[in-house]
């Protein structure tokens, strides 16, 4: 009922902040991903659309022009960070992103892969959540939580200082699947959040592989993101 309540009233304060008018959302990935992304991919804009997001494409090769106006740019994993490069660096929009390869590119980690960013392999289901007061964290009690149906392999950061740490795994607290930063928060090095900024762990195709406590926290994240800092 508490996450219910959270996520009814982030909607609300989105849909009130944001103007009368849908809230929009950029969706990035790439035009021919595998089949299995192409499938997440769609799966992800229909639900973003649910929450009330008017979604538009964009492939990966594309210029970040195309957030200019957007109240939210979402970055795929099926997105290859090394099409995206630095492109949506400094776009003053809210970001969620769920490739981690894309995260230096973003300014929001180091650059050492497998250190600082990377894809925790094998059939994982748990996180650990460490900051369950926060919004990000939709209501979910502290500790072990299961997000996924059937374990799948999922993507991480390590945080700058200035970040809003909600899970690890478990057992290794310097590897974050779900992280924010606010805007205007000290991110990787002298990097300044331009606007609120998200690390979502989902990998290519995890997003139907969701269960219900998995979905609350890609709500989260989405709702948080797009909503105007007080």
């Amino acid at each position: 009922m508490k996450s219910s309540r959270y996520l009814f009233l982030a909607a609300l304060n989105v849909a009130v902040a944001l103007t009368a008018a849908p809230p929009t959302a950029l969706f990035v990935s790439q035009i021919k991903p595998a089949p299995e992304v192409a499938a997440a991919d769609i799966k992800i804009q229909e639900h973003l659309a649910l929450l009330g997001f008017k979604v538009t494409f964009a492939d990966q090769l594309a210029s970040a022009d195309g957030a200019i106006g957007k109240d939210l740019v979402f970055i795929s994993s099926g997105a290859s960070a090394h099409r995206l490069e630095g492109k949506y660096r400094s776009v003053a929009v809210p970001v969620v992103v769920c490739e981690s390869y894309a995260l230096p590119h973003l300014g929001m980690t180091a650059r050492q892969q497998d250190a600082n960013f990377g894809t925790k392999e094998g059939k994982i289901r748990y996180l650990w959540l460490v900051n369950a007061p926060h919004p990000l964290a939709a209501g979910l009690a502290a500790g072990m939580v299961n997000v996924v149906k059937k374990g799948n392999p999922m993507n991480w950061g390590q945080p700058g200082p200035g970040a809003i740490i909600i899970a690890t795994f478990p057992g290794e607290l310097n590897k974050s699947p779900l992280f924010a930063y606010e805007k205007g928060a000290t991110m990787e090095g002298e990097n300044l959040a331009p606007a609120r900024r998200v690390m979502l762990f989902l990998d290519g195709d995890t997003f139907p592989n969701l269960n219900e406590e998995g979905l609350k926290l890609f709500d989260a994240a989405i709702l948080w993101a797009a909503q105007q800092p007080h």
